[in-house]
């Protein structure tokens, strides 16, 4: 006949820690930081945003004064530097705040 042995709930979990025989490897870990929007006060990314709202302004004044070909002239600029300086100020915020 089999005898049935018992082990008490606080036996069972506080058992003495045992040394592996192996040692674990190092390895690097990696974390994922959501990033805050008050990461876009960034000094960098004010002054481009500052200096693209500005000339937007400009343009708007040189309107109402019926500068039209100046207008026209900041429209073409605008057309090529908006796009260059999103992607580049998108670019530099991932790289900065990401990593």
């Amino acid at each position: 006949m089999r005898k049935t042995h018992y082990i008490t709930f606080r036996k069972f979990f506080h058992k003495p820690s045992f040394n592996p025989s192996t040692k674990p490897r190092p390895f690097k870990t990696y974390s994922f930081v959501p990033f805050s929007p008050l990461a876009m006060l960034d000094p960098t990314i004010l002054t481009i945003g500052g200096i693209i709202l500005g000339i937007a302004i400009i343009e708007r004044i040189l309107e109402r004064w019926g500068v039209i070909d100046l207008v026209d002239q900041f429209g073409k600029i605008m057309r090529f530097i908006l796009p260059v300086t999103f992607y580049s100020a998108l670019i530099y915020f991932f790289a900065t705040f990401m990593f």
